[in-house]
C-alpha cells in the first residue's frame, strides 16, 4: 500500500512537472515581437542598442497604431539617453516644422502642458503613443526636433505640384525644405506609392510625398552638430530601403552613420519570409493580433 501511494504521489509530480515545461513552452512559443536582422537572425534587445549607439542616425520605422513598437520606442530612447558618449536628440514626423516653437516653449516651462496640448495639432493618439516620448525627453533634458512639413503645403503641392512652393512667402519657407526640391520619382519606394493609388493623383502624388521626406531630412540635418545623435520616429515608408528621408540627407551630406528599423506584422513572427526583412537594417516584427492603438 505504501508502495503504491509512493508511485502514485511521484506520477502526480511528474504530471506537474510535465505541465510546467508544456506551459513554459506554450509561453516562449508567443513572444510579444522579436528583432531580426537583415540576414534572418534573431538578435537581442541588447543587440538592437549596441548597434543604435554606434549610429549617427536611428530611424525607427512604425506603423503609426503599433503599441509595442512605440513601446521600444520609449526604451530605446530612454537607453540611449543614459549613453553620454553622445548628445541625444528626438526627431518626430508627428509635429510639423511650425510646431517647434510650441515644443520649445513647453519644454522651457513658458507654457503649460494644458496650453501645448491644445494649440499643438496633435495627432489623434498623442496621448498613448507619443506623449511619453516627449515627456521623458522634456524631463531628461533632451531636444524634440518637429521635422515634418505643415500639412496644409504638402496638400497644396498634391494639389498644385511643387511649383505652387515658389509662390509662398518667405516666412513660410522657412518650414519646409529648400527650394526647388529634387525628386527622383524612380526610387522604389516612390514608385510603389504611384502603384499602390492605382495612378491617381499622377506624380504631385510622390511630390507630396517627396517634400515630406525632403523637409525632415532637412530639420534633421539643421539640428545635427558634432557629438549628436538623431532617433527619429516615423512611418515605415519614409526610411525603408534607405529611400525617403535618408536618401535626402545623403544627398546633401555624406559620412553618417545609419540604422535602419522597419516594423512589421506577421501570424508567426518565428517564421518570417527572409523577403520581408530587407527593407531595413533591423525589423521588428509583432504578432498580427497583438493590440492596435487604434
Amino acid at each position: 500500500m505504501v508502495h503504491f501511494m509512493m508511485i502514485r504521489h511521484l506520477l502526480l509530480l511528474t504530471g506537474l512537472f510535465l505541465g510546467s515545461v508544456c506551459l513554459a513552452q506554450a509561453e516562449k512559443d508567443k513572444p510579444a515581437y522579436l528583432l531580426y536582422n537583415s540576414e534572418g537572425e534573431v538578435i537581442t534587445y541588447s543587440e538592437l542598442l549596441n548597434r543604435a549607439t554606434d549610429a549617427d542616425m536611428i530611424f525607427f520605422g512604425e506603423l503609426h497604431n503599433d503599441a509595442i513598437a512605440h513601446w521600444l520606442q520609449l526604451e530605446l530612447v530612454r537607453d540611449l539617453a543614459a549613453d553620454e558618449s553622445k548628445r541625444t536628440h528626438v526627431g518626430l514626423e508627428m509635429f510639423e516644422a511650425d510646431q517647434q516653437i510650441l515644443i520649445d516653449e513647453y519644454f522651457d516651462g513658458l507654457i503649460s502642458q494644458s496650453s501645448f496640448e491644445s494649440e499643438a495639432r496633435l495627432w489623434n493618439n498623442y496621448a498613448t503613443d507619443y506623449k511619453p516620448i516627449l515627456e521623458f525627453a522634456k524631463d531628461a533634458g533632451l531636444s524634440v526636433v518637429a521635422t515634418n512639413i505643415p500639412r496644409r503645403y504638402a496638400s497644396a503641392v498634391f494639389r498644385g505640384g511643387l511649383e505652387i512652393l515658389d509662390s509662398l512667402s518667405d516666412e513660410a519657407k522657412q518650414w519646409i525644405a529648400p527650394l526647388p526640391v529634387e525628386v527622383d520619382v524612380t526610387l522604389p519606394s516612390y514608385a510603389n506609392i504611384s502603384e499602390a493609388a492605382g495612378g491617381h493623383g499622377g506624380d504631385n502624388l510622390i511630390y507630396a510625398q517627396a517634400i515630406k521626406d525632403a523637409t525632415m531630412a532637412h530639420f534633421i540635418l539643421l539640428n545635427m552638430k558634432l557629438n549628436d545623435r538623431m532617433f527619429h520616429v516615423n512611418g515605415s515608408y519614409h526610411s525603408n530601403q534607405r529611400e525617403g528621408i535618408v536618401w535626402y540627407i545623403e544627398q546633401a551630406v555624406k559620412g553618417y552613420r545609419f540604422l535602419t528599423i522597419n516594423t512589421i506584422l506577421s501570424e508567426d513572427p518565428e517564421n518570417v519570409d527572409p523577403d520581408d526583412l530587407q527593407a531595413a537594417d533591423i525589423t521588428l516584427v509583432v504578432p498580427s493580433r497583438m493590440t492596435r492603438t487604434y
